[in-house]
């Protein structure tokens, strides 16, 4: 299943580090096709949980990634074949958000926690054990409008051997339509630019409602710009499947104000 890396329409993400096993599959997917050193840059960071997405150690059906020694593990149910063992090394991963949370100040951890379903006691360990992670060394997380912050960002010298990545979940439908077509725009413009030795890549997490779970998607400069699925997945991840949906079969026809559109 392919789109156009490129069309458009207009979230802010919760904050369940579960995500970035689901992220991670657009990450190895990147490594695959531009090498291992990744660069990541991701807007609507929230409280930063996923920032932390190169100290995690995730399991996705048996291809594992991240430090053995990890505090916090996400096993995901997976479903379908595993992503390929490529070697995936995150040399940098920053963030902003309009309005980033602290989660280590204790009454930002309760009110987190207290948005967690009393069921699912093992997001609620998840959400602990990334907050002891962040106390431990933060994260680079700042106060900053989307767009401003990813056209400066792109506006850096990018180191070779490296692969800019962009990456978001549950975002995109919180963002005005003016600085979605910005992000839009200025990732069009840096991907023109993008040579073998310094790629850009555009990593995205966000929902299918006609569907009804959210579809991990990814697409890269230079070459084939369109988008490729990695991977469908629960919105907490707390399933995630390797198998693309078929275009043509199921899923319930919605307007296009209904549509989240990258």
């Amino acid at each position: 299943m392919t789109m156009r890396c490129i069309p458009g329409s207009t979230v802010r993400q919760t904050n369940e580090p579960g995500r970035s096993a689901a992220l991670i599959t657009g990450l190895i997917a990147t490594a695959a096709r531009f090498g291992p050193k990744l660069e990541v840059l991701e807007i609507g960071s929230s409280a930063g949980l996923n920032l932390l997405i190169d100290r995690f150690r995730i399991d996705l059906g048996g291809t594992v990634v991240g430090p053995a020694d990890a505090p916090v593990s996400i096993v995901p149910d997976w479903r379908g074949p595993p992503p390929p063992s490529v070697p995936v090394d995150i040399v940098a991963v920053r963030g902003c958000d309009v309005k980033p949370m602290d989660a280590t100040d204790p009454a930002v951890e309760a009110r987190l926690a207290a948005f967690i379903w009393a069921e699912a006691p093992e997001r609620l360990a998840r959400v602990q054990g990334a907050i002891a992670m962040l106390r431990e060394r933060p994260v680079d997380l700042v106060q900053a409008d989307a767009a401003d912050w990813i056209e400066a960002r792109l506006a850096e010298p990018q180191a070779a051997g490296v692969a800019r990545v962009l990456m978001h979940s549950v975002v995109w439908q919180y963002l005005p339509e003016p600085v979605a077509e910005r992000i839009r725009t200025a990732m069009i413009a840096a991907g023109a630019r993008a040579t073998v030795d310094r790629p850009l890549a555009w990593v995205s997490m966000e929902p299918d409602r006609s569907l009804g779970h959210m579809v991990v998607r990814v697409c890269g400069w230079p070459g084939d710009d369109r988008w490729q699925v990695s991977a469908t997945a629960h919105a907490h991840a707390a399933w995630i499947d390797s198998r693309a949906p078929d275009a043509g079969d199921g899923g319930i026809a919605l307007p296009e104000g209904a549509e989240v559109r990258v």
